[in-house]
Order: structure tokens, then sequence, then C-alpha cells
């Protein structure tokens, strides 16, 4: 009795056994995968695998370990399912002609006069509609970098315009993952994230429309070249697929379902059964083929016109097209599923509440808790080159203290994207930054001061929270409440005067 009595005891965490699987992590990361290119998933779990050990050395067992792990997965399943069904979604659009039919009329507004902001605004429509910064700077991206090279417009301006609107949809559009996987961290909603991000967003949008018109202006471009690679694009979707406003209406239905604030899944289900329809009835594909894009993505194989061969087309229309499905999402929902592993590993002793409060005891405001929430976005895109990681491991960190400082978790997510998503294609070292850097032929760090997008962001974040302007609080309605209150109950917090500091509700003595 005695000796299982002993076995049940459980040593108490200190700070340095705490910090100490983070640095791990922080190591691993930064020099397994940033310097050697080794998979960041198996780093997460051998990260993992130290806070185990560190966790049966302080007397927790196995099964601890494991209740702790399958504790945050359970929390995150329903945004994983969104992530999964946002696959299906992009599949079922692009069978359907939803997605082909924005590129082509994207491209057609193409004005040699006002390149820069044209540039911008089509790669917006295009990223929105697709979810992929990535797709849109190697497709549309290319197209409008063989414009600008044409017409001897400055290629670093341009590229940096393309950054900002490929970035816009990666941050803006319900079909990015990242978009997915912001709100999957700090614990909010898709659509109302994608709401909140317009505080620091939209801003951002104007000022680069702003940017982009004036310098146009005095580009002095008059020419009215339209590339021969826009041109075959443009002539191959409209042989492909059969554009009408009926092709349009999935993402009528998103859009509907999204002001109406209705059910997410449902929503996005309906928009591809609407799509699969267009598919069969509009574009010809058979029903087998949409069932498969939405399993495995659009394929140019599919396409039902006789004589049609894809071999014989540009490698910027597969590119383009041939993506989605659910099985698109899997490396995604496998890197999240390790990263909270590892935080789950964490959780159970308590490190990452150990960890946070040490750093919170210098956060006296919701200024400080943004800017710490920043910077921690911005070592995490620093050290590990990976958006998804530096979205995450922040996203786990803050999501307690946000709520219990009396912020909605949407002030966290859109933090998250502010300061992780588009900060990584503006940074030299990281997968994003080579990537773009190389499909537009222009150096990170010549188009970085013209991706306005990218950097704005994190200004208004700074702006908003040390005015307060644009930072929703959790107030008696709202689904965080009880935790809210729960939270800082267990500290011996009177909530009432936690809420009139951080000026959010009235005391009940006060009287008018």
């Amino acid at each position: 009795m005695e000796k299982q009595k002993k076995l049940c005891e459980k040593k108490e965490t200190t700070f340095f056994l705490a910090v100490l699987p983070i640095i791990a992590m922080i190591l691993l990361l930064g020099i397994g995968y940033a310097v050697l290119g080794l998979s960041p998933e198996v780093l997460m779990l051998i990260s993992a695998a130290v806070a185990a050990v560190i966790a049966v050395y302080l007397g927790y067992s196995w099964d601890d370990i494991m209740d702790s792990i399958v504790s945050k997965l359970s929390k995150t399943m329903p945004a994983i399912f969104i992530l999964i069904i946002v696959g299906f979604l992009i599949g079922t659009w692009m069978i359907g002609g939803t997605i082909p039919m924005m590129v082509y009329y994207g491209l057609k507004i193409i004005s040699p006069s006002f390149l820069v902001i044209t540039a911008f605004l089509v790669t917006v429509i295009v990223s929105i509609c697709t979810g992929t910064s990535w797709g849109s700077a190697g497709t549309i991206g290319v197209a409008l970098m063989g414009i600008a090279s044409g017409l001897g417009a400055p290629l670093p301006i341009v590229a940096g315009a393309v950054v900002s609107g490929a970035y816009f949809g990666d941050k803006m559009s319900p079909l990015s993952d990242s978009t997915n996987l912001a709100p999957i961290a700090a614990g909010s909603k898709l659509y109302e994230h994608i709401a909140h991000m317009f505080w620091t967003t939209g801003p951002g949008f104007i000022i680069c429309c702003i940017v982009y018109v004036v310098v146009g202006m005095n580009l002095n471009i008059s020419s009215e070249v339209t590339p021969e690679k826009v041109t075959m694009i443009l002539d191959t979707l409209s042989q492909i697929f059969t554009f009408n406003p009926l092709v349009l209406l999935p993402i009528l239905i998103v859009l509907y379902g999204s002001v109406r604030k209705k059910p997410t899944i449902p929503v996005m289900l309906i928009s591809s059964a609407v799509a699969i329809f267009n598919g069969v009835v509009f574009q010809g594909f058979k029903l087998s083929d949409c069932f498969d894009a939405a399993i495995n993505g659009f394929s140019l194989d599919m396409v039902p016109i006789a004589g049609f061969d894809a071999t014989n087309l540009i490698s910027d229309i597969p590119t383009l097209l041939e993506r989605g499905g659910m099985l698109s999402m899997l490396s995604t929902v496998l890197i999240a599923f390790c990263a909270y592993g590892f935080a789950g590993t964490l959780a159970v002793t308590g490190s990452l509440d150990i960890v946070l409060n040490r750093i919170m005891k210098s956060v006296k405001s919701v200024f400080g808790l943004i800017f710490s929430t920043v910077i921690s976005c911005i070592t995490a895109i620093f050290v590990t080159c990976n958006g998804q990681l530096s979205i995450l491991i922040p996203g786990e960190m803050f999501q307690k203290a946000y709520i219990k400082r009396g912020l909605e978790p949407i002030n966290l997510s859109r933090t998250l994207e502010d300061a992780a998503t588009v900060v990584e294609p503006i940074t030299p070292w990281t997968a994003a930054g080579v990537y773009m850097a190389t499909t537009l032929g222009v150096a990170t760090m010549d188009y970085l001061p013209w991706a306005c997008l990218n950097y704005t962001g994190v200004i208004f974040a700074l702006i908003w929270a040390a005015t307060g302007i644009g930072i929703k609080k959790i107030g008696k309605d709202s689904d965080y409440y009880e935790e809210y209150m729960a939270l800082n109950r267990a500290d011996g917090i009177d909530v009432e005067e936690t809420m009139q500091y951080e000026g959010k509700a009235v005391s009940a003595n006060h009287e008018a």
C-alpha cells in the first residue's frame, strides 16, 4: 500500500523542467528543420518524447500522458474536420468550374495602364477563390510578372503586389489551411475569425491600393500587350469549362452561411453538392469524376473533351487547376496532430502554464499580451521557418491567457495570422520566402518593401491593442464567459474588478 502511494506521488514541476522540452523543440526545429531540412512532424514527435520523459520522471504514468493528448485532440477535432471538408470543397469547386471562372475573369480585367494595382487585385481574387498563396503566386503571379517584364515595369514592385495579393487570400479565404489552423490553435470559430481579421487586414488592403495606384500612375506604362502565357491560360480555361452565373452559386452559398452565421460544415457540404451538380450538368464531367475530385482533387485527365491532351499544356495550367480533395489536407492535419501531441504531453505536467505565468508577470496590459504574441510568432517563424507551427505553438501557449484577460479567442487567432501567416514570405530563409523569390524571380529583400499587406497587419494589430479599438472582449453572453470566470476565480481574482480594469464592464454598484 505504501509502495503504491509512493508511485502515485507527483514531483513538482520546476521552471527548468517546464521550459526544457520547449527549448528542445526550438532547437530541434531550428536546426533539424530549418537547417537540415528534416521532417517537422518527426521533430515534433521527438520533442513530445522529451516532454514525456520529463513527465514520467515527475511521476506521471503513460495513461496520464495519453489522456492529456486525447483531451487536446478531442477539442480540436471539429476544426480539423472543417479543414478536411475544405479540401472536399476545393475539389468540387474546381470540377464544377467555380474557381476556374473566378480565375478567368480575374485575368480578363488586367489593364497595363494600372498594372501594379491590377496585379494586386487579380491575385487577391484568385487567392481568395483558391485559398492558396503559393498556387496563386506560382500561376497568376508568374503570368503577371511576365506582363511586367514585357512592359518594362519595375519587377520588385509588381512582385510585392503579387505577394500581398496572394497572402490576402491565404489569410482571409475560408479555403486556406492557415485560416483554418489559426482558429484551431486559438479556440475560436472560423467565420468569426475571418470577420475579426478585417480590423487589421482591411486597413492594410486600403494602404496597398493607395500605394499601388500612386506608384503605378508614375510608371508611365502605356503598351497594350497581352503575353502569350496569359492568352494560353484563358483559352484553356474557356475550352475546358462552361461559364455562367449558376457556376458561382457555391460561393454565394458559403457567403450567405457566413453572414447568417450558419453551421460551417453543413454550409460547405451544401455548397459542394451544388458544385458537383454544376460539374455534371454544365461541365459534362461524370459523377464518379466529381466524387474523385472531392477525395483526390481535380485532375486534367478527367476532362471529357474528345482529343484533349493535358500533356501539351504549359505547366502553369496543371499547377493552377490540379488541386483540392480531402487527401490534400492530410499533411496539414498530420502536423496539427503532431503539434497537439507535443502540447498534450506538456499539458500533463502544467509546463505551458508555468512558462506562461513567468512570461505574464511582466505583461500588465492588453497591449503587452498582444505584443508578446506577436514577438512569439515572429520568433517561431525565424527559428522554425514554418508558418503552421508558428501558428499552432504560440496559439496553444496563449489561448488561456487571452481568456483569463477577458479577451475573446478571435483576438488571438487574428494576431496569429497577423504575425505568422503573412510574415513568413517576407523572411528570406523560410520556405515561403525562398519559394516566392524563386517563382517570381525577385529577391525577398527586394520585394519586401512593396509587400505592404505582409507587415501592415502587425502594425495595426499593435495600434488596436494600444487603443483598444477592434479588440473584442468577453461579455456575459459570450461562449467563453464561464471559462473566463473560472480561470480568474482559480487565481482568487475578482472578475468584476478585472472586467472594469479592462474597460469592458461597469461595476454593479456604479450609478449613472
